[in-house]
């Protein structure tokens, strides 16, 4: 059920991306316009996650994720409506109001659902549905738009999501905070003995923040998130465009390819991460950073490439690559922060998460815009494939941050926590 609602939830954030050729066109934005109506999502989103992530440590959260899927789902209906820069940004920015709500609460039911032995497959599950998800979203909002008009894609997800959460709403199941860790045949191992099993009540807000600023792993996993993330932005806002400006492909074809060759790598390999970050888990404090650090060392190189390359074929490959890399990393996002941070706080500790990693991430496409606009190198295609090809400096420093956890903080953390 969590499956489907991720998949409207990245569905209808990504169909946005897919028109803008189609925006440009009818209303002459730039690039730099185009940026901020990307990034007002992107910053609406981080800035409401800390209360999202605290009210879904206090409330039943079956009820923030079907009721925040239909209000973003009504308000990606009215992404249809639209005709000046303002509307844009303002719709676009109380979808991110409305879809801020999900990942704290959905991860920490989750996490009550699964222990620490099935975790991050159970995650990494789910994660694919973020795939799936910007795929559809891009491809079918730009068939539709190049067919029937932009506004079309922006209806029918915004309907579809909307019919979802009101069927859910008889089937979606609320299981109590914790139960997966005491029931677990790890639980009162080594590493997780001391727990008090009773210790249930929801948190303060001090409590919950001071658990979590108080962690240093928890600390280096929010900035590598603001790393990773910014790249991940960059690429869902500008590869649509990129395709079509740079190598010249039609809108359609854009709108799939610059998802499709990406995402569905990071759909097929994101399986195997859970698998690895599992079993890599019990056998060391640090095993889901390992993953996520593998993950992010091995893309970096292809980031580089998909910027420069002037080659179609080299592209592809670079993208499928970076997207099979990017999935490793994607399957422990939340999984790693878990295994440091107390159930109780889960869902604060998923809604920082989303504050610095989307906040910071924000940046990108509005950076890369700029660049475009006012870069040195000719032209604003010129422009934006250097910007893009800076993302990988930024996993080769996240990926050096994870090991410096995984060496010196993550045992110890690991063992305060349980």
């Amino acid at each position: 059920m969590l499956w489907f609602i991720c998949f409207f939830n990245y569905a209808d954030r990504q169909a946005i991306f897919a028109v803008f050729p189609k925006l440009k066109e009818e209303f002459g934005f730039d690039k730099e316009q185009l940026g901020w109506i990307a990034s007002a999502f992107m910053w609406v989103y981080a800035g409401a996650a800390p209360l999202a992530g605290f009210i879904g440590d206090q409330v039943r959260r079956k009820d923030l994720i079907l009721g925040g899927c239909l209000f973003w789902s009504f308000v990606t209906v009215t992404t249809g409506w639209c005709q000046k820069l303002w509307h844009f940004i303002t719709v676009r920015a109380l979808e991110g109001f409305g879809e801020t709500f999900y990942f704290p609460a959905s991860m920490s039911l989750v996490s009550d659902y699964h222990s620490g032995q099935t975790r991050s497959r159970a995650m990494s599950l789910h994660q694919s549905s973020v795939y799936v998800g910007t795929i559809l979203g891009s491809w079918v909002g730009a068939a539709l738009a190049e067919h029937y008009g932009w506004r079309l894609g922006f209806y029918f997800f915004g309907a579809a999501g909307m019919v979802l959460a009101l069927v859910l709403y008889r089937f979606l199941r609320e299981p109590a905070r914790g139960q997966a860790d005491e029931s677990a045949p790890e639980a009162g191992a080594a590493g997780q003995a001391g727990r008090n099993p009773a210790d249930t009540r929801p948190p303060t807000i001090g409590e919950a923040l001071g658990h979590i600023f108080r962690t240093p792993t928890a600390v280096v996993l929010m900035l590598v998130f603001v790393g990773a993330n910014s790249v991940a932005t960059v690429f869902l806002t500008w590869t649509p465009t990129f395709l079509v400006e740079k190598f010249h492909f039609r809108l359609t074809t854009a709108g799939l390819s610059g998802t499709v060759f990406i995402h569905l790598a990071s759909a097929l390999s994101v399986p195997l991460g859970g698998l690895l970050a599992d079993t890599f888990s019990r056998r060391m404090a640090g095993g889901r950073m390992l993953v996520q650090a593998m993950g992010l060392l091995a893309g970096a190189m292809f980031v580089v490439l998909v910027g420069l390359t002037r080659d179609v074929t080299i592209l592809i490959v670079a993208m499928s690559i970076f997207g099979f890399c990017k999935g490793l990393y994607d399957s422990n996002i939340f999984a790693s922060v878990y295994d440091v941070v107390h159930p109780r706080a889960r869902a604060t500790a998923a809604g920082l998460m989303n504050t610095v990693g989307w906040g910071g991430g924000a940046l990108g496409p509005v950076l890369v815009g700029w660049v475009a606009k006012h870069g040195h190198y000719g032209s604003e295609i010129e422009n934006m494939s250097r910007a893009i090809a800076c993302g990988g400096l930024i996993y080769l420093a996240g990926a050096a941050l994870l090991v410096f956890a995984i060496v010196f903080l993550a045992k110890r953390d690991v063992r305060t926590v349980w």
